[in-house]
């Protein structure tokens, strides 16, 4: 892979972007590797929560240039010919399609992933995040909406899912103003969770909440995770039926059993990890 570096232990996977001389910028790769990358470690079953991290002064300067190139969604017919504008528009909209779709992989993970911010988090980084279940950040992290900067409308997510994780006249200002949010008001406001003092003490804090979640039913995490998301963007009434509807099967689990157990025998609960997904080898 050309944007990430992965190590799993212990059950928690580092996801670790890795150009930083290039700002970690997301180059036309990137859309491809993260939501096979997030594919891969959901399916397999035994990873039960990834640290989504980076390296260098900044997180993410966004999305490169030359994924607008690489679409053909500002080009030509596709046989060389004059550009057809009914026929590069449709094209556009499925390129923003397709990119919305890779941080929406994060989402349908079946395991929480917890983004670790340092320095800049600029456009589509802000994107990404927010399509995580939790945001931590160094001191010197800053979030910024950069799209509206260069005079566009964002497009891959942080308008849709900004608003439902901090207050909306403040998703408002960030996004209406292009100000950069520092990492203290990003915790004041709820953006984030937690600020550490450093990136090295960032990724080592954030390791830690993952590895607790770790120590949990992955089951039970995956179900709360489902009807997190699902309930975010549905009613109380129809979120109450989500999860009875996923409670008819996932009640039937021994893992309440193991809990009370352990409990009675003063150790930690020993979980099963979950299946490999359909369709995959073990």
């Amino acid at each position: 892979m050309r944007c990430f570096e992965v190590e799993v232990e212990s059950k928690v996977a580092q996801v670790r972007m890795c150009r930083p001389d290039e700002l970690n910028s997301m180059v036309p790769e990137f859309w491809t590797e993260l939501p096979a990358l997030i594919g891969r470690l959901s399916d397999n079953g035994g990873v039960r929560a990834v640290v989504l991290s980076s390296t260098g002064k900044h997180f993410s300067a966004g999305m490169d240039l030359a994924v607008f190139s690489a679409s053909g969604a500002g080009g030509s017919s596709g046989e060389g010919g004059p550009a057809d504008r009914g026929r590069v528009n449709a094209n556009r909209q499925l390129m923003v399609l397709r990119l919305q779709e890779s941080f929406t992989a994060l989402e349908r993970a079946r395991m929480p992933i917890l983004a670790a911010i340092q320095g800049g988090c600029v456009g589509g980084a802000v994107d990404l995040v927010t399509a995580c279940d939790m945001r931590y950040a160094a001191a010197d992290a800053f979030f910024v909406v950069q799209e509206t900067n260069i005079g566009m409308t964002a497009d891959v997510g942080t308008l849709q899912r900004l608003p439902k994780i901090i207050p909306d006249g403040v998703a408002r200002e960030l996004v209406y103003t292009g100000r950069r949010m520092p990492a203290d008001r990003a915790l004041r406001v709820g953006l984030v969770n937690e600020v550490f003092p450093d990136h090295e003490a960032l990724v080592a804090g954030v390791t830690a909440i993952a590895t607790e979640i770790a120590a949990q039913s992955p089951l039970a995490i995956w179900g709360c995770k489902q009807m997190l998301v699902y309930t975010r963007d549905h009613s109380v009434s129809d979120g109450l039926a989500h999860i009875a509807a996923w409670q008819t099967g996932a009640f039937d689990s021994t893992d309440m059993a193991e809990a009370f157990t352990a409990k009675a025998e003063r150790r930690a609960p020993v979980y099963t990890d979950l299946p490999p997904a359909p369709g995959q080898l073990a």
